[in-house]
């Protein structure tokens, strides 16, 4: 409760206040439990904050002690990231002259703030990194023993905050926009073949699903790293809720009447009922629960104690029955042992509640968001197909545009249902085969059946239809088929023909992840082992197969396989069995957080990109004018550009070879004569001047061609009928001719008779 005032507060300042540079510093309980049975102590509030600023503590406490006649010691210990820099024992026997000795029966229940005095030295124990890092891993526990038996009589645990979060709200609503943008562009790109929008949006979404499961497995995480794989919980369809939500109680009803026993979500702070050897509690054994040091007893305890009592005296009265019934019927402090059986694991539970849902409610609140989801896509291509029905019946004169979208309108429609099947794809494998790990309710295993069965099958059956059809025929056939590239693209259009099938091994690896994570829960070193392995040979599919047709489009799904494979090999350094220290593991998930935000600014940017934002760019400072926005040309490399800017010189694939009788050497001198073939005729007159020699070199006259000249180009004519068209003029050589004279610098004239120019098909230019 008080962590969401602090917070609230925290806002308020932030939005209201532009004199405000920075937050107060405090430290406070943001989760109180049991951590033996309570005998002597009942609580059922316990809030205290302390504020660095005018060293001050406030607390709202309510609290009885219940136990007549017990003399006890009273243990304080505080942990922050596995280390103890404050654990003291104090007699309370020997405080205010023994009149806590033996424990009064009082029944407390009061809130106020009182200073601390600056002989304790408080605030120079408390380092400033303590009042700025997120997600602080700190607790401090109270132990009453008692004197004469040394038997535990009380022990209360308490997780302290700073208020600072990676879990923030403003992230969920700004990743949720964004998935929103690129949803709306993949529906209006949809309309247009060739374009990137639709296949970006899974891969955005799957790099949401992807970050929320990492969270998801047998591992000792930083609490800074889980809080910040909660901000993506979403898109696993596990939207954050109360244990109170309509929805949830609902689930837990349905359970209860099918023969479910688990328990359900807890009204409060998921982190109370988190394994004491995990994050943020760091308590490696039980040695922490009982008093090892006294080195701070008697350093002025009384002066706060008497401060305490004298303010606080008017909170105080003798015990009552009636009291002491409500306080134990509380349910707000729970009580958490090694042995309880409401301790939260590793992976799917602390995780689940961690965003306010039970571990035995997140297969049905994942199954009820696809049924949303199904619903929401049925109703949308209804009323676009009734659109459409209603513009085709007061249109029919329009043309065949409409018609042609009524009998493309089912391909579009599945191809939509084949989308929404692989963006559910990661969070159903995963929820629907845990949910047949936990024995709960049958109704619950019997809709996560029929729920797998329903996604796997369809994404199945489109990837064994286009598989068929490609070794049937040959894989260019898939991209000349119009319906099938309208219903099954999803799966291939991104692709290469030759590389249709680089979709299979991606949704083969979710499916192998989803294995390894219901199936081997107590065991994160398989967890990791696999799934790094997995992710390795994805990346090498990429790097070998280069399947997509543009080198853009290569480099992004590089770029994002290579940072699963480097978050996923640093979360090693997570595994229980390491005992590796709680700072190196924050540290740790703040990198591997920093990773994933970059991959998500930069999926904001290709979802920009997409989009045709470069629309605003100016022409000219663009690299490809021509290349449209969204399509797979807005993502061609550097040398596709190059090449297109180059003038078109003959390469290998326009070379043409030239004609051996025209690509000749001109003559050492004007009186050499020309040998091969040397006319050019006219396919009306059969006259040609090409050859002739002028009289003087500088006199420009028309010359008149030879009988021998115009005899030999008309055999040649009449010959060359069977292999030329006769509305086509072309270079004739006569080998038989004798060679004539050319000068250096020759003037060629053509009879007036025929002026039309040869093609570069009937022969090449001169070079």
């Amino acid at each position: 409760m008080f962590a969401r005032i602090a917070r609230l507060r925290f806002l308020a300042l932030l939005t209201f206040s532009s004199l405000t540079a920075a937050r107060d510093d405090s430290l406070f309980t943001s989760s109180v439990t049991y951590c033996s049975p309570p005998e002597t102590l009942l609580i059922q509030q316990f809030d205290i904050a302390y504020f660095a600023k005018n060293q001050s503590i406030w607390f709202n406490i309510s609290a009885a002690s219940v136990d007549p006649n017990v003399n006890v010691t009273a243990n304080v210990m505080l942990n922050v990231y596995g280390m103890h820099p404050v654990n003291f024992t104090v007699d309370l026997c020997s405080l205010f002259s023994g009149a806590l000795c033996p424990l009064p029966m009082y029944n407390f229940t009061g809130s106020d703030s009182i200073p601390i005095p600056s002989s304790l030295g408080v605030s120079d124990k408390i380092p400033g990194i303590a009042f700025q890092i997120p997600d602080l891993e700190a607790y401090a526990q109270l132990s009453l023993t008692e004197v004469n038996t040394g038997v535990l009589k009380a022990c209360v645990q308490a997780t302290l905050s700073n208020g600072w979060s990676t879990h923030q709200v403003a992230v969920e609503w700004a990743t949720g926009a964004l998935a929103l943008l690129a949803l709306l562009s993949a529906f209006f790109y949809s309309f247009t073949p060739g374009t990137l929008a639709p296949f970006r949006l899974f891969d955005l979404l799957y790099l949401y699903q992807w970050t929320a499961s990492t969270a998801l497995l047998d591992l000792n995480y930083s609490s800074v790293y889980r809080a910040f794989t909660t901000n993506f919980a979403w898109a696993m369809c596990l939207f954050p809720a109360s244990a109170t939500s309509p929805i949830q109680t609902s689930i837990n009803n349905m359970r209860h009447l099918t023969g479910g026993n688990m328990a359900d979500a807890t009204g409060g702070s998921a982190v109370a009922l988190v394994n004491r050897k995990l994050s943020p509690y760091n308590a490696m054994s039980s040695s922490t629960f009982s008093a090892s040091s006294d080195q701070y007893a008697g350093i002025g305890t009384e002066n706060l104690w008497a401060s305490f009592n004298t303010r606080s005296a008017n909170y105080v009265s003798d015990i009552s029955v009636a009291s002491v019934q409500e306080l134990s019927a509380a349910g707000d402090v729970q009580l958490v042992t090694p042995s309880s059986a409401n301790v939260l694991q590793a992976g799917v539970p602390i995780y689940v509640n961690s965003v306010g849902i039970a571990t035995a409610n997140s297969f049905m609140t994942v199954f009820l968001v696809v049924l949303m989801i199904a619903a929401t896509l049925l109703a949308v291509l209804s009323i676009g197909y009734c659109i459409l029905v209603a513009t085709s019946r007061y249109r029919r004169r329009t043309g065949g545009y409409i018609a042609d979208w009524h009998h493309r309108y089912f391909s579009f429609a599945r191809a939509w249902l084949l989308r929404v099947c692989l963006i559910v794809f990661t969070p159903v494998t995963i929820f629907a085969l845990y949910q047949w790990t936990l024995k709960d309710s049958w109704l619950s295993i019997f809709l996560s059946v029929i729920l797998f069965l329903a996604v796997v099958g369809y994404i199945l059956y489109s990837i064994i239809l286009v598989h068929r059809l490609a070794l049937r025929s040959a894989p260019p056939e898939l991209y000349t088929q119009p319906d099938l590239l309208a219903s099954h693209g999803p799966l291939y259009a991104i692709y290469r023909s030759e590389r249709f099938y680089a979709t299979t091994p991606l949704i083969l690896a979710i499916f192998v992840k989803a294995l390894f994570i219901a199936f081997s829960q107590v065991n994160g070193v398989v967890q990791i082992v696999a799934i790094l392995v997995v992710e390795c040979m994805v990346l090498a599919s990429l790097l070998v197969l280069r399947p997509h047709k543009s080198r853009g489009a290569d480099v992004l799904a590089t770029y994002l396989a290579i940072t699963r494979v480097l978050c996923t090999g640093l979360m090693i350094a997570f595994l229980e069995s390491l005992n590796l220290g709680a700072i190196p593991r924050v540290v740790i998930g703040i990198v591997i957080a920093v990773i994933i935000s970059v991959a998500v600014i930069v999926m904001f940017i290709n979802t920009l990109v997409n989009m045709g934002i470069m629309r605003l760019v100016p022409a000219h400072c663009r690299r490809r004018p021509g290349a449209t926005p969204g399509s797979l040309d807005a993502e061609k490399g550097a040398e596709n550009d190059e090449k297109d800017w180059r003038p078109r010189n003959p390469t290998p694939e326009r070379n043409i070879p030239l004609d051996p009788d025209v690509n000749q050497p001109y003559p050492d001198s004007p009186s050499q004569t020309l040998t091969d073939h040397q006319s050019v005729y006219s396919e009306e007159s059969g006259s040609t001047t090409l050859g002739s020699l002028l009289p003087r070199r500088w006199s420009i006259q028309q010359s008149q061609p030879s009988n021998r000249s115009r005899s030999n180009s008309q055999s040649q004519y009449s010959t060359s009928q069977s292999n030329y068209s006769p509305s086509r003029s072309n270079y004739i050589s006569n080998a038989s001719s004798p060679r004539q004279s050319i000068p250096p610098s020759p003037l060629y004239t053509q009879s007036p008779s025929h002026s039309r120019q040869p093609t570069i098909d009937e022969h090449p230019p001169f070079p």
